[in-house]
């Protein structure tokens, strides 16, 4: 790091252009995380498999989604799927994609005028009833009760 700063400090007078991208170069380095610092995470996904299922789950929440698929996607067994995604995601794949759905509810709830038994479907929920039980144990809210809590005051 000192040495970029000196660099760039040498080449300010003469080539301005070069000491830029030494100090970018600089800044780069400190806005990334210490090694120490990231968490270190044994058995669980690599980040191509993260990123990939992320893309899946994300492209599928108005279908049904297996863990079959889920881990023909990866290239994985079933039973190693699941225990290398809850270490990396935190969380069962079930649970992740239920939040999932979630978030995706939540957001067209704020950006459409969709009524809750279409949302629930658009999102891969059986029915409206679904959708609340799985909204309520989630947010700890009705989906109805979040919507008019959380939608902009109408224009007068």
């Amino acid at each position: 790091m000192s040495r970029l700063l000196q660099d760039a400090q040498d080449l300010l007078a003469c080539d301005r252009h070069a000491a830029f991208r030494a100090l970018a170069h600089a800044s780069r380095l400190l806005d990334m995380p210490e090694v120490a610092e990231r968490p270190v995470v044994h058995g669980g996904l690599a980040q191509w498999q993260v990123n990939r299922l992320t893309r899946y789950v994300d492209s599928h929440l108005e279908r049904q989604i297996l863990q079959k698929h889920l881990a023909a996607e990866v290239r994985l067994s079933i039973g190693h799927l699941a225990r290398a995604f809850k270490q990396s995601f935190g969380r069962t794949a079930h649970t992740y994609v239920m939040e999932r759905r979630i978030d995706r509810a939540k957001t067209m709830m704020l950006e459409t005028t969709m009524p809750l038994c279409e949302i629930a479907i658009a999102c891969g929920l059986a029915d409206q009833a679904h959708f609340s039980r799985v909204f309520r144990r989630i947010t700890g809210d009705t989906p109805l009760a979040w919507r008019r809590r959380n939608q902009p005051a109408p224009r007068r």
